[in-house]
């Protein structure tokens, strides 16, 4: 039983050296490399009500039995990233203005993704790519959907947005509705 024991340890060492050989170790004084975060917002909380999160890219949420609360709750002013997922709750509702002029209204039980998002006044290769999995969504397409290509993905398909005011609804069963108003020029 020795033996095996002193075996078995002698192969746990060399496996850990073979690790730490090339590059691959514990400690606290070397953390392994985030990927680059982005840290510039695209758009920011204009109103809430209910139960609305907003769940950045670069957080870890470890929640573990905290009390009911307004622990990870979005408040007006909160600013939203590329890669950030915007949630209502049952009874929630929120507005967001994004940094080209764009504005969306969530209903309750809504679920978005903001993708893609690059955006120059000045430039004509701006893009925006928002997911929508659930709820309702009003959007006022702002500089983007008129200088380059604002599209929505939802369940069904992907719907270019090209200076109208879209409304698109998505039901428990994820079929989709898509309204429109066309901006008067």
């Amino acid at each position: 039983m020795r033996a095996f024991k002193s075996t078995l340890f002698f192969a746990g060492a060399l496996l850990l050296a073979n690790l730490l050989q090339f590059g691959v170790g514990w400690s606290q004084d070397n953390p392994p490399q985030a990927a680059a975060l982005d840290t510039n917002p695209v758009g920011k909380v204009e109103s809430v009500s209910g139960t609305v999160r907003v769940t950045h890219s670069s957080a870890v949420l470890v929640q573990a039995n905290l009390p009911a609360s307004d622990v990870g709750q979005a408040k007006i002013g909160d600013l939203v990233y590329r890669s950030d997922v915007i949630e209502t709750g049952v009874d929630g509702a929120l507005g967001i203005t994004f940094a080209d002029g764009s504005a969306v209204n969530f209903s309750s039980n809504a679920r978005m993704e903001v993708y893609e998002f690059v955006y120059d006044p000045r430039g004509d290769s701006n893009s925006t790519l928002l997911s929508l999995t659930a709820g309702t969504f009003n959007f006022i397409s702002g500089a983007i959907a008129k200088t380059g290509q604002m599209k929505i993905d939802t369940p069904v398909g992907v719907v270019g947005v090209r200076g109208t005011a879209p409304r698109v609804e998505i039901s428990k069963d994820c079929s989709v509705k898509f309204t429109t108003m066309i901006e008067e020029k």
